[in-house]
């Protein structure tokens, strides 16, 4: 079997498609042959040194992948070998093959090729649980949404809106801007120029930014506001003014999705296939592709992610 194997902490170059051993299944694992995967900040993260994967899980980067099970494990539920599915992984996407917990397999939604499908299900999982089960995003509610152009972004615009809620996604590109109005952003605040708690009043706020964003997106929350961080971007430490939040009767959550045990992923991967897919079906919610590169040429992805210039999901085919 090939993967991508990352020599050393560094930039895109450390990244080598080579021969490696097979995975192992544990119960309750399935075995899928990969047809695509898809690059996330995660990887650029493991790939620099600073996001090892889980222990026991696989060192090769790939946080999602769409593909055929080839094999099952004992314990499996309701999977069979032959089935086309797309699956949320904790590791190991950039590869052939790759073993996953059952509960983490998701049909492919209708309508959309399985390529396609490759770069759905960490941005699906990521938005559905963030906004959704933890932030408890509401109709006629207002989402702010930072980086709107990013793959987590481009899917919660869509999923907010279709869902009645009034979008506001901030980017540091006015070239960007049409693209996210035309998915649904109500307004879009360019962070180069604009000052968006100066702007935006929201009563759930999505952060990839983390610490340089805390007291203007507790200045940007409504009463009652709630705001959940996904990322740190911008940096792990920062004050937070809890007169500011306590006046406000606002909340701050912070989650992570890679790390969680495969019955909590289960539990979000149901609902996404639930509530998510039939929207995907319907043209509501579309995977948001920049571009398709060979999966040999990971590291160019990378350098295309690392750019900024990229619009959605940058996905690795086999």
């Amino acid at each position: 079997m090939r993967a991508i194997v990352i020599n050393g902490a560094g930039g895109p170059e450390v990244l080598e498609w080579r021969e490696v051993p097979e995975p192992t299944l544990r119960p309750g694992d399935v075995l899928i042959e990969v047809t695509a995967s898809a690059v996330n900040r995660a990887d650029i993260l493991q790939r620099m040194g600073f996001y090892d994967p889980p222990p026991g899980e696989s060192k090769y980067p790939g946080l999602e992948c769409s593909g055929v099970i080839v094999e099952t494990g004992p314990d499996v539920v309701g999977l069979s070998v032959g089935d086309r599915v797309c699956a949320l992984l904790a590791g190991g996407g950039y590869a052939e093959r790759v073993a996953v917990p059952w509960q983490q397999v998701m049909p492919l939604p209708e309508g959309v090729s399985e390529v396609e499908a490759a770069g759905l299900p960490e941005v699906a999982c990521t938005v559905w649980s963030n906004l959704f089960m933890t932030a408890r995003l509401r109709r006629g509610e207002t989402l702010l949404v930072h980086g709107g152009a990013s793959g987590v972004g481009t899917m919660a615009i869509q999923l907010a809106k279709a869902h009645g809620a009034r979008v506001v996604a901030t980017t540091g590109s006015d070239a960007k801007a049409g693209r996210l109005r035309e998915l649904g952003a109500d307004e879009v605040v360019n962070y180069r120029t604009e000052d968006f708690a100066e702007k935006v009043e929201a009563d759930v706020i999505l952060d990839i930014i983390g610490a340089k964003y805390l007291s203007r997106n507790i200045k940007a929350l409504r009463t009652g506001g709630r705001l959940v961080v996904i990322g740190l971007q911008g940096g792990a430490t920062a004050e937070l003014d809890l007169r500011a939040l306590l006046t406000k009767r606002a909340s701050v959550h912070g989650t992570t999705l890679r790390s969680r045990p495969a019955d909590e992923k289960g539990v979000i991967c149901r609902g996404v296939v639930q509530d998510v897919w039939p929207l995907v079906a319907a043209g509501a919610v579309r995977p948001v592709v920049h571009a398709e590169l060979p999966m040999a040429q990971a590291a160019e992805a990378h350098r295309m992610l690392d750019s900024g210039d990229h619009i959605g999901k940058i996905l690795l085919v086999r």
